[in-house]
């Protein structure tokens, strides 16, 4: 049996590939869509799929095969030796959803189609949701196999030594002299931040157990450096999603979408009040193929709900200025609506005194004579 890290190697390998079929089936899709992002060679985006499919078929049988049921025992293994936490049963679905789906592919696999018919491009497609899970997901088994072979641990100060550093690291953090450079989570569901304590001109890097931004955290540990804390603080572990039905390697179909600038060009080209006009509308335009507008409020809206995921003091207080953000978007939207609308109800075109001006100017005729030059006069002629 292959032991935990290279069973973790094989994961990361088959990730890395996936990523790089991932963004080639990218470029190729990109090149089937017109500029507003809608398929027009349906036939060309279907082969690019096509490609993918076999493609990840491949990636998975040369890494992933001959290693995924010794890398889930792993990581189950790892999984039972982990002390409570939130996050453990979300793990263990995700485990049972990986086993799953290398037993569908390992049924197919087991029963290939003819090399280049349909039949087996039905069965490549069929298979690619179950190889895109193992692509999106596959690091938790991976990490909680890498971590079988021993956790990391920190090296516990003694009581006094605690009360002290914690003091020190409050007292920089109330002068803002605490600089927090990492954050990560620990298999107990414990957050670690580390941050640079800086007294006197020094700095040492410290790691605070607990969220920085809230009352109850504590020093657990002081270095010279920050290599020195990757052997001893607690390793962490795989970060959460902020929707867990997201799919990296299996994106839906974007929208159509008009750039903005293009609807900034459409109003400098246009000559009548309702084709600017319904360059705004288009802007502000909802549904399926919504507005920059539109669009930028629900950027303002994800980024808020992220932002209260986090789950931190902080975060929360970002969260609440881009709910107010958004909500200030929404009364702009709305503004602009009507004054869109109040420029189409003008009737209105611009004034032929505003005439174009040619970009290129007209070149002489061949019988017409150069202007003369102006004599050049000379440096002392100029200073006298």
């Amino acid at each position: 049996m292959p032991v935990a890290p290279e069973l973790a190697n094989a994961a990361r390998d088959f990730r890395l590939r996936m990523a790089v079929i991932d963004r080639e089936t990218e470029v190729a899709l990109d090149m089937t869509r017109d500029r507003y992002g809608r398929t027009v060679h349906a036939s060309a985006a279907a082969a690019a799929r096509t490609h993918r499919d076999k493609a990840a078929v491949k990636a998975y049988t040369a890494h992933l095969a001959p290693h995924a049921d010794a890398l889930l025992g792993a990581a189950r293994r790892a999984l039972d030796e982990l002390p409570p936490a939130r996050h453990l049963a979300g793990w263990r679905a995700v485990l049972d959803g990986l086993a799953a789906s290398a037993a569908e592919i390992r049924q197919a696999l087991d029963r290939p189609a003819v090399s280049g018919s349909p039949a087996e491009r039905a069965q490549y497609s069929a298979l690619w949701p179950h190889i895109a899970a193992w692509a999106d997901h596959g690091f938790i088994a991976s990490n909680l196999a890498d971590q079988s072979d021993g956790q990391h641990h920190q090296v516990p100060l003694t009581g006094e030594e605690q009360r002290v550093w914690t003091e020190s690291a409050q007292a920089a953090q109330r002068r803002g002299e605490l600089e927090h450079t990492a954050s990560w989570y620990a298999a107990d569901g414990q957050q670690i931040t580390l941050a640079h304590l800086v007294e006197d001109d020094d700095s040492t890097v410290v790691a605070l157990l607990g969220a920085p931004d809230a009352p109850g955290w504590q020093v657990i540990g002081h270095y010279a450096h920050e290599y020195e804390t990757g052997k001893v603080l607690p390793a962490p572990v795989p970060p959460g999603v902020l929707r867990a039905d997201v799919s990296r390697f299996n994106r839906p179909e974007p929208a159509p979408e008009i750039p903005l600038q293009e609807l900034t060009r459409d109003v400098v080209e246009a000559q009548h009040a309702g084709d600017a006009s319904s360059a705004l509308l288009s802007a502000t335009q909802r549904g399926y193929d919504a507005g920059p507008m539109i669009r930028l409020q629900e950027l303002l809206e994800t980024s808020g709900q992220f932002a209260s995921a986090l789950e931190t003091v902080q975060g929360r207080q970002v969260a609440a200025r881009l709910s107010a953000l958004g909500r200030q978007i929404e009364f702009l939207t709305r503004e602009v609506e009507e004054a869109a609308e109040d420029l189409g109800a003008t009737v209105a075109v611009l004034p032929p005194h505003r005439t174009p001006v040619l970009r290129i100017r007209p070149r002489p005729a061949v019988d017409t004579a150069l202007p003369t030059p102006t004599p050049r006069t000379s440096t002392y002629a100029r200073h006298r």
